[in-house]
């Protein structure tokens, strides 16, 4: 370990209200993937404070972290993330699993979100029987299952074609009107330019 520190977010007044659909830009290094982490509930911060719901997310222990992260956060990744000897019924289940939900219970509240993603005839192909905009619709069923109030997507058409592209961000605009919460980190202006605010993070700033 070296004795220098790096600040990597200096001085974020960031405010995200209840309901809203923004983007987050920045070039690689700017700080939007650690913001990012910060607001997901993966990494901590030094100097501050960030509020979910009027409570003070600061030197949580691990498992309290994990439970506000089950509570009120749904992920969505670019590489989908999903398990690839579970079918998809299975991976979308799979966080009602670590809530102790009983097996039937929770494969037919899984197939009820992939009928919501229309993917409910392909309940039992797995990821390597699917095209990459089945399988992100797959991951978004899957962060949908515990009903968070918040979606985090980080760079969810970043592997997808421009059609299959627009179909996930159609999907991510219905839940937006749903009432939740999407933050969509993207580097595509196109993308951001779909939600109503685009937040530019560079050099660790929001400008």
């Amino acid at each position: 370990m070296g004795q220098h520190s790096l600040k990597v977010l200096k001085g974020i007044n960031l405010k995200i209200d209840d309901g809203e659909f923004v983007s987050i830009m920045g070039s690689s290094g700017s700080g939007k993937s650690t913001l990012l982490n910060i607001i997901g509930i993966l990494d901590t911060y030094d100097k501050g404070s960030y509020y979910i719901d009027d409570e003070l997310i600061k030197d949580l222990s691990e498992s309290r972290a994990a439970t506000l992260r089950g509570q009120y956060i749904g992920f969505v990744f670019q590489s989908f993330n999903l398990i690839s000897f579970k079918n998809a019924l299975e991976n979308v289940a799979m966080p009602l699993y670590y809530q102790n939900v009983r097996r039937r219970e929770r494969n037919a509240i899984a197939l009820d979100y992939l009928d919501k993603v229309g993917l409910k005839d392909w309940a039992n192909h797995h990821p390597s029987e699917m095209s990459g905009g089945q399988k992100q619709r797959v991951a978004i069923a899957r962060a949908l299952i515990n009903n968070p109030k918040l979606i985090l997507a980080d760079e969810p058409t970043g592997a997808l074609d421009s059609v299959t592209s627009q179909e996930v961000m159609n999907l991510l605009k219905d839940i937006n009107k749903e009432g939740r919460t999407v933050i969509i980190v993207t580097h595509e202006h196109d993308i951001a330019g779909q939600t109503s605010r685009v937040i530019n993070v560079k050099d660790g700033l929001v400008i």
